[in-house]
C-alpha cells in the first residue's frame, strides 16, 4: 500500500525546511529566463520567442517559432526536464490534432527512434544537453543555443522535404 497524503506532506515539509529545493528551483527558473533572453538577443531576427512557463517542478520551458512553423501550427520548445535534469528540444503542435498529424509524419525518423507511441506533450523530443554543468553557465547556454538551432533547422528541413 502506498503512503498516505499526510506522509507525503511530512516529507515535503522536511525538504522545504532543509532549503535546498527552493534555492535550486529558483536558480533553475532564473537560468531558463536568462536562456530565453539570450535566445531573443541571438535569434530574435529569425524566431519569435515566447514567455517562460515555469511548470510544476516537472518541465520549465519557452517556445520559439518562425513564420513557417506558425503556418504549420507548430513551434519548438526549449525544455528543462527537471526529473531527468537535462535540456531538450521539443516539437510542439498547436493542439492534439496537429500533434497527431505530425507524429504520423515523424514517428519513423531518427528523432523518434525507439518510441512506439507519441510523447505526451510533443511530436518529438531531442536531447540537447544530457548533463548540464550549471557552474559553467556561459558554455551551457552556448551549447543549448547551438544544438537547438542546428536541430531545429534539420527538423524543419525534413518537414519541408516530406510535405
Amino acid at each position: 500500500m502506498g503512503k498516505s497524503m499526510n506522509e507525503y506532506i511530512i516529507n515535503y515539509r522536511k525538504q522545504l525546511k532543509q532549503g535546498d529545493i527552493q534555492v535550486a528551483y529558483e536558480y533553475l527558473r532564473k537560468y531558463v529566463m536568462a536562456l530565453r533572453t539570450h535566445f531573443v538577443k541571438e535569434l530574435g531576427d529569425r524566431y519569435s520567442v515566447g514567455n517562460v512557463s515555469p511548470g510544476y517542478m516537472d518541465y520549465t520551458y519557452f517556445p520559439f517559432f518562425d513564420d513557417d512553423l506558425r503556418g504549420r501550427r507548430l513551434r519548438f520548445g526549449i525544455i528543462l526536464n527537471h526529473r531527468a535534469m537535462r535540456f531538450e528540444l521539443w516539437l510542439l503542435g498547436q493542439n492534439a490534432e496537429v500533434q497527431k498529424d505530425y507524429w504520423l509524419l515523424l514517428k519513423s525518423t531518427k528523432w523518434n527512434e525507439g518510441k512506439s507511441s507519441m510523447p505526451q506533450y510533443s511530436v518529438l523530443e531531442a536531447i540537447l544537453v544530457e548533463e548540464p554543468d550549471f557552474d559553467n553557465q556561459d558554455a551551457l547556454t552556448e551549447a543549448i543555443l547551438t544544438r537547438a538551432i542546428n536541430a531545429a533547422i534539420e527538423i524543419q528541413g525534413y518537414i519541408k522535404g516530406i510535405e
